[in-house]
């Protein structure tokens, strides 16, 4: 089988850490006996400064006739507030474009790891969870304005929108301990009771084994570190799900191991890191390569339904981690680590291709 895979590298370590993707995908494609080809176009700050705008015409033609998209990270102090055009504007347009409202976060701490996160051991174990994070709509998406006094940017949300994404929850939770938490503010926020009241309905009347509970945002981000096991879906608006994925990456030990996958109705979905562009090592060869490499592997799974490819890649990820490999996030104070390029060796040389990493050698 063919498939056709946009690649935005985007800015600061995004190029870096998805070209390693790219080596993994095509080593595990070559297994399967499949090809893949590659589209590499430009995005965020990059494609500002060919173009003058962070989603060129071409970049999301690319996008739209692709079976998947695969994202590095973009941003940075160069187009920062004050810069006249912006990245991340391409960003919530290329994912309204694309039609893709969940993101689905798992977190999930590879078990040698636990000594690389700041969370006491002890409240670890058994850590299993997922978000399922509304996507394109909320305060990101709406109506803005600024005078000289007074800025608004307006929350909104409708019935089908908080539908269709409490429907993801329901099914992951189905496959998973049958237990959805949605998380709002609805002690203040209108848009957070209507939220409520969807969330249950929907629960109630289509996932009838599945288990709702409601948790105030506020409430939930002291959960997440104080019982975090306690957790199987986390259901959350799009700015509450933007916050709360970053801070329970820190169960997993780094942003730099966390993969994503935003999907919609068809096959196609944007698959990202949910780390940044970090222009502080960008360029330094540093930059952990594995959040990305397992977004490939949702790729693999949720858009090219190649699923056998996808658990061999994640294995081997587990398995390269379980054999030592450590970029600089992840490694223990004083301990020895890796670049970038030799995290991608490690992990092929698991999977069976490619030069062994230092680690195996």
């Amino acid at each position: 089988m063919n498939a056709r895979i946009a690649v935005l590298g985007g800015d600061g370590i995004g190029p870096e850490v998805v070209a390693e993707a790219q080596r993994c995908l095509q080593a595990v494609a070559a297994r399967g006996k499949h090809k893949i080809d590659f589209d590499a176009q430009p995005f965020g700050g990059a494609a500002i400064d060919l173009a003058g705008d962070p989603l060129p015409p071409a970049t999301l033609a690319a996008c739209l006739a692709a079976d998947g998209v695969l994202l590095g990270a973009i941003g940075g102090p160069k187009w920062g507030p004050a810069a006249p055009v912006r990245p991340e504007p391409g960003l919530l347009r290329l994912r309204r474009e694309l039609g893709v409202y969940a993101n689905i976060r798992p977190i999930k701490l590879h078990p040698q790891l636990r000594d690389a996160s700041v969370i006491k051991s002890e409240l670890l174990e058994g850590v299993d969870l997922v978000f399922a994070r509304e996507l394109t709509g909320g305060i990101y998406f709406g109506e803005k304005s600024r005078s000289a006094t007074q800025a608004t940017d307006v929350c909104t949300y409708t019935v089908t929108e908080i539908e269709r994404i409490t429907r993801v929850a329901g099914r992951l939770a189905t496959a998973r301990r049958r237990h959805v938490t949605s998380i709002d503010k609805s002690n203040v926020l209108e848009t957070s009771r209507l939220w409520r009241e969807v969330a249950e309905r929907v629960i109630s009347t289509e996932f009838p084994d599945v288990r709702l509970e409601h948790m105030l945002v506020d409430a939930a981000a002291m959960h997440l570190i104080k019982r975090p096991r306690d957790f199987d879906v986390l259901l959350t608006e799009n700015m509450f799900g933007d916050i709360l994925t970053d801070e329970a990456a820190m169960l997993a030990s780094s942003l730099g191991v966390l993969p994503s996958a935003s999907l919609g109705d068809g096959k196609r979905g944007l698959y990202e890191p949910i780390h940044g562009s970090a222009p502080d090592i960008a360029g330094r060869g540093i930059a952990n390569p594995v959040g990305t490499i397992l977004s490939a592997a949702l790729l693999l799974e949720h858009s090219l339904g190649w699923v056998a490819e996808a658990r061999a890649l994640e294995a081997a990820v587990a398995a390269a981690i379980g054999r030592g490999a450590r970029t600089a996030d992840i490694a223990t104070p004083g301990a020895t680590f890796l670049s970038t390029r030799e995290m991608g060796d490690a992990v092929l040389a698991a999977l069976g291709n490619g030069q062994p990493g230092p680690q195996d050698s």
